[in-house]
């Protein structure tokens, strides 16, 4: 039976750590880290984040705004908010909630955001500084991933690290952070052949295609490490991941639930790129 990786231990072992480092650099530098998250229209599980955000922001001392706009607003607009939060020196990290509507060009919107504010490492420069591994913020969700590895002493040189889903904001930077771990990166989607052959290989899988308990126990290498990036809402209301979790334990050496696993780590990675552009536009001063 797998050990669990517990992502809500985790996430409160490294909150804990930063709220002293934030109360130090409140002391030394007398500036308070502030995080803008903006949010677009009225979209049920966006709220549920931006929430979710903002009450992490308070439990950890960073000062958190609020932006909420409406859903017909035009991308010349939403992009004048951002422009105003890049020249605010209360606001250390700018964050846009995705998805946004269809009418507003999203890559437009992110290109927006001055990288040394990117909290969300999206920008085209803190993207292709990852790909050269030297960067100032990692994706929120893959690195909360690596902690995890980290945590529980996963070892991820010489191993065969299998990711399903290839999406800028997980699936790609996910092959960069295991490549630089020394780790053999495969990864798949949704043109990829023999993609069970694929998984069946894996000493350490990462799914995050977005198909509820895509992944069952029988494709899954005995004593694989398995992290489960997915959230999906079935009609029971119930969440699940994109492994089907009680085969999948029965075969894994260690493996990520839903919710409880990745989830959590995923904030809490924004509240640290947030202390640290914090640092960075101190520097700059």
């Amino acid at each position: 039976m797998a050990e669990i990786i517990n992502g809500r231990l985790v996430s409160g072992l490294i909150r804990d750590r930063l709220k002293k480092e934030i109360s130090t650099f409140k002391m030394k530098n007398g500036i308070v880290p502030g995080l803008a998250v903006i949010i677009v229209g009225n979209d049920p599980a966006s709220l549920v984040y931006v929430k979710n955000k903002s009450k992490a922001c308070d439990e950890v001392g960073i000062n958190s705004v609020q932006i909420e706009l409406p859903e017909d607003i035009t991308e010349l607009e939403l992009i004048s908010h951002i422009e105003k939060l890049n020249h605010n020196p209360e606001i250390h990290g700018i964050l846009v909630q995705l998805p946004l509507p269809k009418h507003i060009n999203s890559e437009n919107v992110i290109n927006s955001i001055l990288p040394e504010k990117d909290v969300d490492a999206f920008h085209p420069v803190n993207a292709g500084r990852i790909f050269i591994g030297n960067y100032d913020f990692l994706p929120c969700t893959p690195s909360g991933v690596m902690d995890l590895l980290k945590h529980y002493n996963i070892e991820v040189s010489g191993k065969k690290c299998v990711i399903l889903g290839r999406s800028n904001i997980v699936g790609k930077p996910m092959a960069h952070l295991l490549l630089e771990k020394n780790g053999t990166v495969t990864v798949c989607h949704s043109r990829t052949l023999n993609i069970e052959d694929e998984i069946k290989s894996a000493d350490i899988l990462v799914v995050a295609i977005g198909k509820p308990e895509f992944v069952k126990g029988y494709m899954i290498k005995p004593g694989a490490v398995v992290i489960d990036v997915g959230i999906n809402r079935g009609e029971d209301g119930k969440l699940r991941g994109d492994v089907e979790y009680t085969s999948a334990s029965e075969v894994a050496s260690y493996i990520t639930p839903v919710p409880g696993g990745v989830g959590p780590m995923t904030i809490t990675t924004l509240l640290k790129n947030t202390l640290k552009a914090a640092n960075i536009q101190l520097l700059e001063k």
